[in-house]
């Protein structure tokens, strides 16, 4: 199908309720900043997200998990709340902060918006950067994820889309994501991520498929540090060959983490990230664009704010196929762009690059063998 238009879901609360999350603190607010500069919602539809209730929150997660998602800054008040809020992983990488419930409601809220565009067909593609959280678990917090909007998106799709592909460029495994429908096969899971002893969450390795009737469903291609674009866009087009030949996908959700860039701040387990600049990313995403099927595109990491606000930017100007001019117009956050005030990002990173030919040979390979997708 030729594309109609593209959504954009935000509006003033969801990016102020996006903004209050502690590690990506302003993040939401600078994306919309520069795409607003560029003037790149002259070209799209901007639809207004809307919070997400309780009950489509349970959609997915456990109504316990809500519930104290709903209660957590009281019970945090209260006299020793740690094991309780410990046993649902409301610590550590994802402590309590204010009016954290507003949150996890505008986010997934917005990612359900973008998801009802594509379903009413007004749209054929559907951006949320304030979602893509695909460490939460049915019943826990991961990651500094509270919720897994991308697990409801996909539950919402499924109303009308029978076979829907999730495709997630983040430097870290979509596991939250992979664990919801590691049993079916309705929904296949294509994760590309970093690889490596000690680096969050351990999960992702090439032999982990899916089970029962989603054996095949689940694809991974865990990658080492150092990869670069040239290498990146090329193993993604030999693993979405054999997907695009096995599953015949009705719509696909795409997470674009901007962690994978190169230069994002990576303390996990003493990792070090990709080579990858916007030109990877975007070819990949443009690549999902040929398919001619819905799309919804979803944020997710990217700790370096302005390079995430950066590539998302970019990336909405490719889906309207707009060029935009390298130099960052003048903006309420211009200053985080010093010292050189330009779009592009370097892919010459420090780290050398670890994969090895004749090793990703041998994952792919696998990956052929192994995604027996029916």
């Amino acid at each position: 199908m030729a594309v109609k238009s593209v959504a954009l879901v935000t509006c003033l609360e969801l990016v102020e309720r996006a903004s209050m999350m502690p590690k990506v603190s302003e993040r939401a607010a600078m994306v919309d900043e520069l795409i607003q500069a560029y003037r790149i919602t002259q070209r799209l539809r901007v639809i207004e997200a809307k919070p997400a209730t309780r009950q489509e929150l349970t959609e997915f997660h456990s109504r316990d998990y809500v519930g104290l998602l709903e209660q957590a800054e009281a019970v945090e008040d209260e006299g020793d709340p740690d094991k309780m809020l410990e046993d649902f992983g409301l610590c550590y990488d994802c402590p309590i902060f204010e009016d954290m419930y507003k949150y996890v409601c505008w986010v997934t809220g917005a990612t359900l918006t973008a998801a009802d565009c594509l379903l009413a067909g007004t749209n054929s593609v559907a951006i949320n950067w304030t979602g893509g959280w695909h460490h939460a678990k049915r019943s826990r917090a991961s990651g500094y994820c509270y919720v897994n909007d991308i697990v409801l998106g996909i539950l919402r799709l499924q109303e009308k889309f029978d076979r829907i592909l999730y495709v997630d460029l983040d430097l870290h495994h979509g596991d939250g994501v992979q664990e919801a429908f590691y049993y079916s096969n309705k929904v296949m899971t294509l994760s590309f991520h970093l690889r490596c002893p000690g680096f969050f969450p351990g999960s992702g390795d090439a032999d982990e498929v899916g089970e029962r009737a989603g054996r095949g469903y689940s694809v991974n291609v865990p990658l080492k540090s150092g990869v670069t674009d040239d290498q990146y866009y090329h193993i993604f087009l030999r693993v979405i060959a054999v997907v695009k030949d096995r599953f015949k996908a009705d719509a696909i959700v795409c997470q674009c983490g901007a962690d994978c860039l190169v230069g994002d701040p990576i303390s996990d387990g003493g990792a070090e990230g990709f080579n990858l600049s916007l030109k990877s990313i975007t070819k990949c995403v443009q690549h999902l664009m040929s398919w001619d099927v819905p799309l919804l595109v979803l944020g997710g990491g990217g700790y370096h704010l302005a390079n995430t606000a950066r590539c998302w930017t970019y990336l909405t100007a490719v889906l309207v196929s707009m060029e935009l001019p390298d130099e960052i117009p003048d903006h309420k956050f211009i200053d985080m762009y010093k010292p050189l005030f330009c779009l592009r990002i370097s892919p010459h990173g420090t780290q050398p690059n670890k994969n090895e030919v004749a090793s990703v040979n041998k994952t792919l390979q696998y990956i052929r063998v192994n995604a027996g997708i029916r």
